[in-house]
């Protein structure tokens, strides 16, 4: 039986010591990209949007569109940068849509997200892929974050119609 629950680890009492290194993570790293995951969406109170289990990061991991860096400070995972490549329309070519950039608080401050953020640049650099993401209005840290990176902030509302949504659409125009 393979275990897809939702994998939770204790965090440790003090942050771990030693050099930062990150890896593109791959199916074998799946529970451990879940459960990072998981930590962000309670930090944003966002857990119960969160639909994908440890069987579905293994699926998602191992699709070349996808992208999930994980980074370690030993075997010990501190954060992880995760994106998707995709058609743009508007510019008529592949982009790396970044969805999450997430560092544990024991690890903050040391510069993890920002060698995170390197190594998107990295991997994108070789076809000069345009990088774009998205960031809470009420994250300042993390606008003043990605900003010193050189990011251009702007605003923009997110938009999201749900299935159960456009459903009751559909039916009240077929309702006479």
């Amino acid at each position: 039986m393979t275990d897809t629950s939702t994998p939770t680890a204790p965090r440790p009492a003090a942050p771990p010591v030693g050099e930062v290194t990150i890896r593109r993570a791959g199916p074998a790293d799946a529970a451990t990209v879940a459960m990072l995951l998981h930590e962000l969406a309670r930090h944003e109170d966002s857990l119960d949007a969160v639909r994908a289990d440890t069987a579905d990061w293994r699926r998602l991991l191992a699709h070349p569109a996808v992208t999930v860096l994980l980074a370690f400070v030993g075997d010990h995972p501190v954060g992880y940068v995760s994106g998707v490549r995709q058609l743009n329309l508007w510019v008529g070519r592949d982009l790396f849509a970044l969805d999450d950039l997430y560092v544990r608080p024991e690890a903050r401050d040391r510069g993890v997200g920002g060698r995170l953020m390197v190594s998107v640049a990295e991997l994108v650099a070789p076809e000069g892929l345009l990088v774009t993401w998205g960031v809470r209005e009420d994250n300042e840290a993390g606008q003043r974050f990605y900003r010193r990176l050189g990011a251009t902030l702007r605003t923009k509302m997110v938009a999201a119609w749900q299935p159960a949504a456009y459903a009751d659409h559909l039916e009240s125009l077929r309702r006479p």
